[in-house]
């Protein structure tokens, strides 16, 4: 395993394997037996770095969320696991009610909500303090001076320790960081957002946004990223695309239809030849090693599927290589 830092500041700052492990379906599609055996695969290969949130996965059960904490919290009190795992959780998106969803009724990000949510969290992970705490989604009704204020005070008590944010317009990011360090309090300093060799469009309108996709990593998040690479850390979800890579009963669909949508598979198929890899290898690769790196955050429902994307972490891609999939385009070769 490979590791990097996460955080600029010293007393906070983390180390963490290259590779995140989502957990995103722990206790709900993936039982708990199989999500421990996964969850001990990945620490056997040196991972440490595991990704939730409050309100995974409400979706499945009709519930509020709290299945995929609730297994990582059995999991870490039977493995006594502690503080050289790091766990991230978000909240602001687990639905107010069961049966309800995070697009018409979710929690928020006000101080109130902030506040029950990371007790609930505590509670679920069996922890006394969060490693990492994502805003997860955009919150219009409350002022990210709130927000702002409430995530800080979190880390200055103790409760929390790095600050991270997912699902947020660029402009708004910077907007918060800006107010928090005017403020002397600590920033947002983790990036989550949808990242992967293939670009997914920003233009269609989503559920939480008529002005466009904002979780997915676009050309301003990622020279926003590039300007803070110091302070700033991407987490790309989805860098597999839910297996669009390699299953033809996955269609990329029309997010992913930018006229000619041949030259950049037709690349990584090349590479992952010559490199005697596997595709989606070649593309957790290419993330891990970009010029500004990014902590791919992999799901896995079998150990046989984790053990793919942890191969990927030991293939060093060429110069030539990475040239060739970065000089791939949409309309060419």
């Amino acid at each position: 395993m490979k590791y990097r830092t996460i955080g600029s500041n010293p007393a906070t700052r983390r180390e963490v394997s290259v590779l995140s492990l989502g957990a995103m379906l722990f206790g709900t599609a993936t039982d708990e037996k199989t999500a421990f055996a996964i969850l001990d695969r990945y620490v056997e290969a040196g991972g440490t770095f595991i990704d939730t949130s409050d309100n995974y996965a409400f979706w499945f059960t009709g519930s509020r969320g709290g299945e995929s904490e609730n297994v990582l919290g059995n999991w870490r009190l039977s493995r006594g696991v502690g503080e050289e795992i790091v766990i991230a959780t978000k909240l602001g998106a687990s639905p107010l009610a069961p049966g309800t969803g995070y697009v018409d009724n979710p929690e928020g990000l006000s101080a109130a909500a902030i506040r029950a949510a990371v007790a609930g969290s505590k509670r679920r992970l069996g922890v006394d303090k969060l490693d990492v705490l994502y805003a997860h989604i955009e919150d219009p009704e409350v002022e990210l001076a709130e927000t702002v204020g409430e995530f800080g005070a979190l880390v200055n008590e103790g409760s929390v320790g790095l600050l991270g944010v997912s699902n947020h317009w660029a402009w708004k990011v910077e907007r918060a960081r800006a107010i928090a360090k005017a403020a002397g309090l600590p920033a947002y300093e983790l990036l989550q957002y949808q990242h992967s060799y293939l670009r997914h469009r920003t233009d269609l309108p989503s559920p939480l946004s008529p002005d466009g996709d904002l979780g997915t990593a676009d050309g301003n998040l990622l020279s926003l990223l590039r300007a803070e690479r110091d302070e700033l850390t991407l987490v790309a979800y989805s860098p597999l695309l839910g297996g669009a890579y390699v299953r033809d009963d996955k269609p990329l669909g029309a997010g992913h239809d930018h006229g000619s949508a041949a030259a950049r598979p037709a690349a990584l198929r090349e590479v992952a030849k010559d490199a005697g890899a596997t595709v989606n290898q070649v593309v957790l690769a290419w993330l891990i090693g970009a010029e500004v790196p990014v902590i791919p955050l992999v799901g896995a429902s079998s150990v046989a599927q984790l053990d793919e994307s942890l191969a990927a972490v030991d293939l060093e891609l060429t110069p030539q290589q990475r040239e060739r999939l970065d000089t791939a385009r949409w309309s060419g070769g």
